[in-house]
């Protein structure tokens, strides 16, 4: 059980740095790097694993 926990915490926790750190930048440096504000949560998912 409780590896199951930890595992959980990390994929969440690597779900929230990305998408953190893309929220922080501005729409003109999305656009740069070819992301949609409103991809933000996917490409984060994606990221973590799920």
């Amino acid at each position: 059980m409780t590896n199951g926990f930890a595992k959980a915490y990390r994929t969440w926790r690597k779900y929230r740095e990305t998408y953190d750190e893309l929220m922080r930048l501005s729409n003109r440096d999305l656009t740069d790097i070819g992301i949609k504000r409103g991809d933000i949560p996917t490409i984060a998912r994606k990221s973590a694993g799920l």
